[in-house]
């Protein structure tokens, strides 16, 4: 979800209003997959390098993601929305991983919308936790290293249990996948939007979704 710092320089306005202005496209694409009914929708909203931001930004961040978790809540609990967490939380302070420990626990149930958000997240750390998990088990013998394949590593990492994206969108021009789920997306279809993401909403999300649905998926198997 990239793009709300240009969003706000361009309107004379501070990065913060752009966050905010975010938060609010964040409310829209829910919104937007539960009536197109898409069952996973990932946010990437706070990485593990936007630590290294100015620390007035970050303390914007942080408070933005405290006020929007104790504001939403109740709005996704109504929604059949269930919550999970990807990343370090840890890092964030003490009220806020209370708040993100009881959303998840609240949305347990829910099952129209699967919503997993990114916060302190990072695929190469991902990786590198599920390689030292792995290794562990080999020393401990809970693991014979023979069995050590593609489908028991991904049990290590933050998504196990959860599909792959079929799909993952980029807004505000960027070309890249920014440490974005790495390891999961090997075969996700790719979608590149110029749309900042505060602009983002109902129509662009369709049309990523119709954009995926002319793509021909081979997963690595030639065509027919």
């Amino acid at each position: 979800m990239d793009g709300n710092g240009r969003w706000a320089t361009g309107r004379g306005l501070p990065r913060i209003a752009g966050h905010r202005a975010g938060a609010q496209a964040v409310r829209r694409t829910i919104e937007a997959a539960i009536e197109s009914g898409v069952g996973w929708l990932t946010l990437y909203a706070f990485s593990s390098e936007n630590w290294r931001r100015p620390q007035a930004e970050v303390l914007d961040l942080t408070g933005l993601l405290r006020h929007y978790i104790r504001q939403e809540l109740a709005e996704l609990k109504a929604q059949g929305v269930r919550l999970r967490i990807l990343g370090d939380r840890n890092r964030f302070d003490a009220d806020i991983c209370a708040d993100l420990d009881r959303a998840e626990a609240e949305t347990r149930a829910n099952s129209r919308l699967n919503l997993n958000v990114a916060l302190s997240y990072g695929a190469r750390s991902e990786i590198v936790a599920a390689a030292r998990l792995a290794a562990e088990a080999v020393r401990d013998g809970t693991l014979n290293l023979a069995d050590l394949d593609e489908t028991a590593f991904a049990r290590l990492l933050s998504t196990a249990g959860m599909p792959d994206p079929d799909l993952v969108i980029r807004t505000s021009g960027e070309h890249r996948l920014s440490n974005f789920l790495l390891w999961q997306s090997a075969y996700a279809e790719l979608v590149f939007t110029d749309v900042l993401w505060p602009d983002f909403g109902p129509a662009e999300f369709a049309a990523a979704l119709a954009e995926f649905s002319r793509r021909e998926r081979r997963f690595g198997a030639r065509p027919g």
